[in-house]
């Protein structure tokens, strides 16, 4: 094994890796090396590399602060991972993370997105150019908004976002812009103040600040906002586990959140594709890509079915707690979401293959200059007309999944 091990290195410096410290460098006998360029990487000392999807292309570079673990990960262009551990995640080229990083499976941090030291993810999407700082937690989220490097979307230090329930549910990923307008990269940031955190499942529109040390616990899909996150005092209540005072937003942001996942899906499917046509390394990364909204999309739906479930047992619970107090709305919503849930699921299997208004669809396509490989240019510089077309046919998505699964729920709508 330890000969292997040596030969695996050896090749790599052969082929022309920059391995200043090899005898401190740990590689998988299932890694292929073939997967990893040889153009400008560089693996510094203590570094430890697995997996058989593990993807390393041109100008990568590890290690560079303390040493980095990747497992299965595929690493775009010029990806720089600084320390820390990096599992079953896609970073496409540019994006780059600090020292004492711990990003779990499902992650797909898109171009020129960042976060500084100590930062935890899992099940996160970044949109180019979106910026955490250090000691974050932000986990089960999407974030998008921003234009550029010098106009980004961003993440204050120690901030968290609260993705666990005292029911012990994960029903709770929130939307931080949203899809059919974040992909087009024109939206205003939004600013998370540092020392706070957001309670999931939250949506937040564009042009938002959520104050510094706020823990904010609603929605402001609208935008435009400073929230400073005052609230009204409530007083203290009694816990009951399983209990489920109210369960209106929670269902109707996680059928939101899904719908922008399936959209994200699409989006790749029919215009990330143009851009990865190229070499084999390539090809390689946006399935990567694809794979990791696979992966977010199953782990929603999981995360619903199984919120659905424990509604047979709280309206029990509710209604032995409550007697003539309970509410006969709450009563329905909860009955209607456990009743439906094979419904709801099979609904959204059906919205993962549609691929939105076809008028539109194909117009904005026709629009997309697949002869250039650079994606942020060629989206950036689409016109308002084209914006407003490939807008309105994710929208189509989004609406098509969110009118399949609400009629199952008509008392969530009244």
């Amino acid at each position: 094994m330890t000969n292997n091990k040596n030969s695996l290195i050896s090749a790599l410096i052969e082929k022309g890796v920059k391995i200043p410290n090899p005898l401190s460098v740990e590689i998988g006998e299932d890694v292929n090396i073939n997967l990893i360029s040889s153009d400008d990487v560089t693996i510094h000392s203590g570094c430890k590399i697995f997996g058989k999807k593990t993807l390393i292309m041109q100008g990568v570079k590890l290690g560079s602060r303390s040493p980095v673990t990747i497992k299965n990960c595929q690493l775009g262009r010029n990806v720089e991972l600084k320390g820390g551990y990096f599992e079953e995640s896609t970073f496409l080229d540019s994006a780059n993370m600090g020292d004492g990083a711990e990003v779990r499976a499902g992650c797909l941090l898109e171009e020129e997105s960042n976060g500084a030291h100590t930062v935890g993810l899992k099940q996160t999407i970044l949109f180019p150019f979106v910026t955490l700082g250090s000691i974050i937690n932000f986990c089960d989220i999407l974030m998008a908004g921003g234009t550029s490097r010098t106009n980004h979307s961003e993440v204050g230090s120690s901030y968290i976002h609260f993705n666990y329930t005292p029911n012990q549910d994960k029903a709770t990923a929130s939307l931080i812009g949203d899809v059919s307008h974040g992909v087009m990269l024109n939206q205003p940031p939004i600013f998370l103040g540092g020392q706070g955190g957001l309670v999931g499942p939250s949506r937040i529109g564009y042009n938002t600040v959520i104050a510094a040390g706020v823990i904010y616990r609603g929605d402001c899909p609208q935008g435009h906002k400073l929230l400073m996150g005052k609230e009204s005092k409530k007083e203290d209540v009694d816990f009951y586990p399983g209990l489920y005072r109210s369960v209106k937003k929670r269902v109707i942001n996680c059928i939101e959140y899904i719908a922008n996942i399936i959209a994200l899906i699409q989006w790749y499917k029919m215009v990330r594709s143009n851009f990865y046509q190229g070499s084999e390394m390539e090809k390689l990364l946006y399935k990567g890509a694809v794979e990791k909204l696979e992966i977010i999309y199953n782990e929603r739906v999981k995360r619903f079915k199984a919120l659905a479930n424990k509604m047979e047992k709280s309206i029990e619970l509710y209604k032995s707690i409550m007697g003539n107090k309970a509410s006969e709305e709450l009563i329905n919503q909860k009955r209607e979401l456990f009743e439906n849930i094979q419904k709801i699921e099979d609904g959204f299997s059906e919205c993962l293959s549609y691929s939105g208004d076809e008028k539109k669809r194909d117009e904005f396509l026709n629009n997309i200059d697949t002869t250039s490989k650079d994606y942020i240019n060629v989206i950036k510089n689409l016109n308002k007309h084209n914006f407003e077309i490939g807008n309105s046919w994710l929208l189509s998505i989004i609406e098509k999944t969110r009118s399949t699964i609400i009629k199952y729920l008509p008392s969530f709508i009244q």
